[in-house]
């Protein structure tokens, strides 16, 4: 698929150019053919008078094609449901428009992508020039025309290596020891807690009796990166049953598989909600749109009860 569109690409660059000089050449051609029915043409000469394609006292139209203009656009990514691989970037070719991932636990996977793949860096929407070999992400990927194509891929910079956020998955108080699912990390992290580990909730100090399997935190801790790292401060996010109310504008929509991403106008970051069985669409829900979605946190994701459309996309 890329070689295909790149070697449109080439002819659309190659037409443009043969455009533009044959405009020039019969421009010039008729200027000179002008001055050759005057009796000054020696004299234009010597003066420097006759210049291909000007005419004395006009300006120049500037001419000029678009390339990409003469390519069809690219179709819509088609429904499938996604596999989510989470690693390292070990090799990202952007002549053929791949990327390699050092999956963790082990294996490789390469995955094609282009302008219709959905880039997140920390959460927030940003593009391709972001990715770079070395950066720790998980991609979203579909079979697309039978090749893995990347249809989301989500970026965490090397400043949150000291943090963490994820489902917790056990508290053990007899041993200060909180497990929890970070989705890009090979194995669930085994944190320390101390007497001086912090824990908020909502702004407010709480207590580890809130840290309940299910519970969405980020967790804060020390630089040493071993299997008992010290937490300096674990901030919960999401209790398992709490409703989040969420306003903003969608930055990706698949009805098909329910699933909603959200940048939000609280805070700028990026949320991805499932849309519920029972959740009715509104006609005018697409990305662009502004929306209300009312949520209740259920396990690792966000449920919609209800998505309401505030306003339609900018034009």
């Amino acid at each position: 698929m890329t070689r295909r569109f790149s070697a449109k690409l080439a002819a659309a660059v190659g037409l443009g150019a043969l455009a533009v000089a044959c405009m020039t050449a019969q421009t010039a051609t008729g200027r000179i053919e002008s001055l050759s029915s005057s009796k000054d043409v020696e004299s234009a000469a010597e003066r420097g008078a006759i210049e291909p394609g000007v005419e004395p006292g006009k300006e120049v139209p500037n001419i000029a094609l678009d390339p990409a203009s003469l390519l069809p656009d690219l179709p819509p990514i088609p429904a499938a449901k996604a596999t989510l691989v989470g690693g390292t970037i070990e090799k990202l070719d952007r002549i053929e428009d791949r990327i390699t991932v050092q999956v963790f636990g082990g294996g490789k996977t390469n995955a094609l992508f282009d302008g219709r793949t959905h880039v997140y860096c920390d959460g927030r929407t940003s593009t391709l020039a972001v990715l770079k070999t070395g950066d720790r992400v998980y991609v979203d990927t579909i079979l697309l025309d039978g090749t893995v194509f990347a249809r989301n891929i989500r970026v965490r910079t090397a400043a949150n290596e000291g943090e963490s956020q994820g489902i917790i998955l056990a508290y053990r108080p007899s041993r200060n020891e909180l497990v929890v699912r970070d989705v890009t990390a090979p194995q669930p992290l085994k944190l320390r807690l101390t007497p001086s580990t912090r824990i908020m909730n909502g702004g407010r100090s709480s207590s580890a009796g809130d840290l309940a399997p299910g519970t969405l935190v980020a967790v804060e801790f020390g630089a040493e990166r071993n299997a008992r790292d010290t937490v300096r401060q674990i901030s919960i996010l999401a209790l398992p049953g709490a409703a989040f109310t969420f306003t903003g504008r969608v930055t990706f929509l698949d009805l098909h598989n329910g699933i909603l991403v959200l940048a939000s106008d609280t805070n700028q970051r990026t949320y991805e909600i499932s849309l519920g069985p029972l959740v009715r669409v509104d006609a005018n829900l697409r990305e662009g749109a502004e929306v209300m979605a009312q949520t209740r946190f259920d396990q690792d994701r966000y449920v919609a009860e209800s998505v309401t459309v505030q306003s339609g996309p900018e034009n």
